[in-house]
């Protein structure tokens, strides 16, 4: 691997993180925004699954807490439940991997969901907050984005050559 192939992968990945990041951030009208996909979650996961050697639980840790300072909500919260969840995808990526397209689905929208409960519970700890089982459904929109959220980075990868 050259010096501009890795400076190339680091760009083009990074890239993938802050289109998410917006992603994340833009705001939704009213209860729609309870339905939101977990853009951040689905690229993460993604390249923990593709590249676990380049993208792990610290690149999680630095992706939730800019996700924390983009909300301006308690600093730490998301970046220390998304890294949970992504250590247990890190743990498992060989597991993950050989799994089909759709079984990967339901893991990654349960997952999904475990992180809207933890990071209600880590915001509770703080605040006074009220949890919206509504959310919820965010893990059932994740499901079904995933397979496509997969195949449109896969592209990314492969036409990039990240390895």
């Amino acid at each position: 691997m050259t010096l501009t192939s890795n400076w190339k992968g680091r760009f083009v990945i990074w890239g993938t993180f802050i289109a998410a990041l917006i992603l994340q951030t833009i705001p939704w009208p009213g209860i729609l925004d309870l339905l939101r996909p977990s853009w951040l979650l689905l690229v993460i996961c993604y390249w923990v699954l593709a590249l676990p050697h380049r993208v792990n639980v610290g690149t999680a840790l630095v992706m939730g807490l800019l996700w924390d300072l983009l909300l301006g909500s308690t600093l730490g919260i998301r970046g220390m439940m998304l890294s949970l969840v992504i250590y247990f995808v890190a743990m498992n990526f060989l597991v993950l991997r050989n799994m089909a397209l759709w079984q990967q689905a339901v893991v990654i929208g349960f997952l999904s969901m475990a992180l809207e409960v933890m990071i209600f519970l880590g915001e509770y700890l703080t605040q006074d907050v009220i949890f919206n089982t509504m959310s919820l459904w965010s893990g059932a929109i994740n499901c079904v984005l995933w397979p496509w959220m997969f195949l449109l980075l896969r592209r990314v990868r492969r036409h990039w050559h990240l390895k």
